[in-house]
């Protein structure tokens, strides 16, 4: 049995499966894609629910596995080497799981940082800027008076789902007939925006073609279904 005392989280949140992938998240754009990835891949893990509304991320046994005190973090039993190993930040774990069940990821060099490219496009860009819709359209920022930032965001989140929606043209998935991590990096962001944010107007979706067709694709699959669902909240 896998012993991962040497990780504080443990203290906090028990691993009742220590020879499993321990999961630290929650059912967020971000931290879906952990789940959907570990149950497209179908590594044993065990998920444990952080509660973001409650500050868990920021207690010391949380900062301990990710300083930056956001979800998702995982533990891998089975890490390099064979040692135990702790991650955070989404996009490196698609990287690690792909890398370590050469899954989702394409092989061949040229087609491998074309996904990463992807990847990062969702990281730096749909992430942080569909964020800020949210922020000002739904949450607290939607009381300022001063509408410039939320119409800001509004604009650079149509811009970037027109690159998806060219991106797509003629492609089933973002890196062609491959599905890949860099669909599962992005297709929880664009749910989000037209769902939970609910600015499925402001961001003018209804006017696309082939990101709403490329959503119901990815939503459809049985992994992703599973994976928007997990940790199950109370």
């Amino acid at each position: 049995m896998s012993d991962l005392s040497a990780f504080p989280i443990t203290a906090r949140w028990p691993a009742q499966h220590p020879d499993r992938i321990q999961l630290y998240s929650l059912p967020t754009p971000n931290g879906v894609k952990a789940s959907i990835m570990l149950e497209e891949t179908g590594l044993p893990y065990e998920p444990h629910l952080i509660d973001i509304g409650a500050n868990e991320t920021w207690t010391p046994d949380y900062l301990s596995l990710n300083p930056n005190g956001k979800i998702p973090a995982i533990i891998d039993p089975d890490g390099p080497g064979g040692k135990p190993f702790g991650l955070f930040e989404s996009g490196a774990i698609l990287l690690y799981l792909a890398d370590k069940t050469g899954t989702l990821i394409p092989s061949r060099p040229d087609r491998r940082y074309e996904t990463i490219q992807w990847l990062f496009f969702q990281m730096a860009a749909i992430g942080p800027m569909f964020g800020q819709v949210g922020y000002f359209h739904k949450f607290a920022g939607k009381e300022i008076a001063d509408k410039r930032p939320l119409d800001r965001y509004v604009q650079e989140s149509k811009r970037l789902l027109g690159v998806l929606e060219t991106r797509l043209d003629g492609r089933q998935w973002i890196m062609d007939d491959d599905y890949s991590i860099a669909d599962i990096a992005t297709l929880g962001w664009v749910r989000n925006i037209i769902g939970f944010y609910e600015a499925r107007e402001l961001v003018d979706y209804d006017r696309l073609v082939h990101v709403p067709a490329w959503l119901e694709r990815g939503l459809a699959r049985p992994a992703v279904q599973r994976g928007l669902a997990i940790p199950a909240r109370p």
